[in-house]
């Protein structure tokens, strides 16, 4: 029998002209030799001892006692810290940007630099946070704890039609908490409600269903919704939590959630219920499966991950402490962003000294969008630039002054005006960063002109920055969604702009009613 002839491709496994080669990820680690071997093996003891030796002020520097610009223990401190920091990076025993990380966290905690003057050499606090976040999130799907929480929920209730929808309503909510990034959440969601469509008997194109159009549009829904939440569910809502903070209204992560997520839970039942009694209603055999087995497809992929791994235990552990940090921010005072950095090093933390691995991920397994931190620095400075001139301060005395409302303002009419123009604009702006950096400061600026409660009136208006399913082109998620190919741009505009429409509808008696009983001063009349 003549052997096959032999192609390029199986004759040259590297070519050494190809310059994506080369590229940092694909670097080899080189090995480290005896000497250094062991260095690196006492590297973290080493620091760890020098840390404490001047932190806990075994040795007297005389210096330090006399010098009288900062406290005496800052100083031992900081010369702990910086020993430390030398002794790993040196010694390499945990990865350079690891050692920063932790670093930049003794520095805040320790009380030498408060958080903002610390992340200031890099970017804004908002800016870490997001980076911090990103790391998180791709913890959750790298180690597939995220998948398997789906394909989970999903197999549990596959049965019938109303449960797959309650099932995916309540997994938005619950993703929302973990991963900050919709796209992320839309691709990961994508394949398991594409087999359950066609359990369902759509498969897309010429073949579709109401159950399709109803469960693709209101995971679309829910992935931007359940964003509105919490205080971490964009980069969007960070930008709107920083400009509170810079207008002086603190906001924590605890009052984010208490004021918007019960709000963003009734919005996507009502989304439910509209879907499927008026804009696309659900009949007969569509309320069912339509393909034998379909079910199982979904139970192998399952058993195809096998059993729960060390390193998804550790994620949820990890993910499950900062939220839990997050929660209670009021409680310990530590910030979202000091409590996401934490999180990160740790999962980011490798072996070391011969311990068992404490981290589930290295960098390289991490998807961080910095093109869109870019956008966000640039936002922020925007947003700077607009503070320092007062040009929106300007040309809101100017506008109500042209509309008569500086002497006795209607308190209802301009909420309501400000947020119909905020709500309905993400159609025509696909970028919600973009949306919350130019209505953001105009909403702050109209409540500090009147004198009304910042935080009253403002935070509700957050929960509009995340309203970006009307079209395809109005967020990533929508784009990946439309491609699913289950709807029309027609039939996407009208289920888009009802929900839009009902979320004014919810949103001005929340206000008025519900957001007071919180604590909030919040009343519009």
């Amino acid at each position: 029998m003549t052997a096959a002839p032999k192609t390029v491709s199986d004759s040259v496994s590297f070519d050494p002209l190809d310059m994506r080669n080369y590229t940092l990820e694909k670097l080899p680690t080189l090995p480290a030799g005896p000497l250094m071997e062991k260095i690196k093996m006492v590297g973290v003891p080493l620091a760890v001892l020098f840390f404490c030796l001047f932190h806990f002020q075994f040795f007297e520097v005389q210096s330090f006692a006399t010098q009288t610009k900062v406290p005496a223990a800052h100083c031992y401190t900081m010369l702990g810290i910086f020993g430390a920091s030398l002794i790993l990076w040196i010694s390499e025993a945990i990865p350079n940007y690891l050692t920063s990380i932790f670093l930049i966290l003794a520095v805040v905690f320790s009380g030498i630099l408060k958080e903002k003057a610390a992340y200031a050499f890099f970017g804004h606090p908002v800016m870490i946070l997001n980076i911090a976040s990103f790391i998180l999130a791709s913890m959750l799907v790298a180690t597939g704890l995220a998948k398997r929480l789906a394909l989970k929920f999903i197999i549990k209730a596959g049965h019938r039609a109303t449960p797959v929808f309650w099932t995916f309503l309540i997994l938005n909510l619950i993703l929302g908490a973990f991963i900050n990034a919709t796209a992320a959440k839309a691709a990961l969601l994508m394949p398991i409600f594409m087999v359950i469509s066609a359990i369902y008997g759509a498969t897309g194109g010429d073949s579709r269903n109401n159950f399709a159009r109803n469960l693709v549009l209101q995971n679309l829904l829910g992935i931007n919704v359940s964003c509105s939440a919490y205080m971490t569910g964009s980069a969007a809502n960070l930008v709107a939590a920083s400009m509170l903070a810079g207008a002086g209204a603190q906001i924590f992560y605890m009052d984010w959630f208490v004021a918007l997520a019960p709000l963003a839970f009734i919005v996507l039942i009502l989304g439910w219920l509209i879907g499927v009694r008026f804009v696309f209603p659900i009949r007969g055999q569509e309320n069912y499966p339509s393909i034998e087995g379909g079910l199982d497809r979904l139970r192998s992929e399952l058993e195809k991950m096998g059993p729960v791994t060390l390193n998804e235990i550790k994620a949820a552990v990890i993910f499950l402490l900062v939220l839990g940090f997050w929660a209670t921010d009021k409680l310990h005072g530590l910030s979202a962003t000091a409590v996401a950095l934490t999180g990160a090093g740790i999962c980011l933390l490798p072996s070391f000294s011969r311990l068992p691995k404490i981290g589930v991920i290295d960098w390289n397994n991490t998807d961080i969008p910095w093109h869109l931190l870019m956008f966000s620095f640039g936002a922020y400075v925007l947003g700077g630039g607009i503070k320092a001139t007062n040009i929106v301060g300007i040309g809101i005395n100017n506008l109500f002054d042209s509309m008569g409302l500086n002497g006795d303002p209607n308190k209802l009419l301009i909420f309501m005006v400000l947020a119909t123009l905020f709500n309905y604009s993400s159609i025509l702006n696909q970028s919600k960063t973009a949306r919350t950096m130019i209505f953001f400061p105009i909403i702050i600026g109209v409540a500090q002109n009147f004198g009304w409660d910042v935080l009253g009136f403002a935070l509700p208006m957050a929960f509009l920055i995340n309203q970006v399913y009307v079209l395809y082109f109005n967020s990533k998620p929508a784009t990946i969604c439309y491609l699913a190919n289950h709807y029309s741009s027609f039939e996407s505009f009208k289920y888009g702009v009802v929900m839009q429409t009902v979320v004014m509808l919810c949103l001005v008696p929340w206000v008025q009613y519900v957001m007071p009983l919180m604590g909030f001063d919040s009343k519009l009349w």
